[in-house]
């Protein structure tokens, strides 16, 4: 619950430091090049609230950052993106073949005409073969 509350936190921080960073004005000349005398270095410049905003929003984009990536590495037991996890479900078999036991890997022939038939639109595994996991 703390993890996604500050990374809802985090992704308002993003959005309102590119905001905050669109909405100054342009030095000219990139990569440090050209510039006005009364540009980001003199003093009136470093006490613009724009400036002021873009310093505090950075420091706290990089401390949520890696207080996120610390809480992160530290969560064993649940992960952020389970699209990845294996489902608990049963391997499709084919019709009247044998049971598939523990451990035991579908043959190259098996995996290709299950390939063929999905690419068919036939679900169920081709007759004669051994179990075929289908993946959803």
């Amino acid at each position: 619950m703390f993890f996604t509350f500050l990374l809802v936190v985090h992704a308002l921080v993003a959005a309102a430091l590119v905001g905050v960073i669109l909405m100054q004005r342009s030095e000219g000349g990139g990569l440090g090049m050209g510039g006005s005398p009364a540009g980001l270095m003199s003093a009136r410049g470093a006490a613009d609230f724009l400036t002021r905003s873009t310093a505090i929003l950075a420091t706290m984009f990089v401390t949520l950052s890696i207080v996120l990536a610390f809480l992160a590495a530290s969560r064993h037991a649940q992960s952020v993106d389970t699209s990845l996890a294996r489902s608990t479900s049963a391997p499709v078999t084919a019709p009247g073949a044998p049971p598939p036991t523990l451990g035991e890997a579908p043959s190259a022939a098996a995996v290709a005409a299950a390939a063929e038939a999905a690419a068919k639109g036939n679900t169920a595994a081709p007759a004669g073969n051994s179990a075929i996991p289908l993946e959803q």
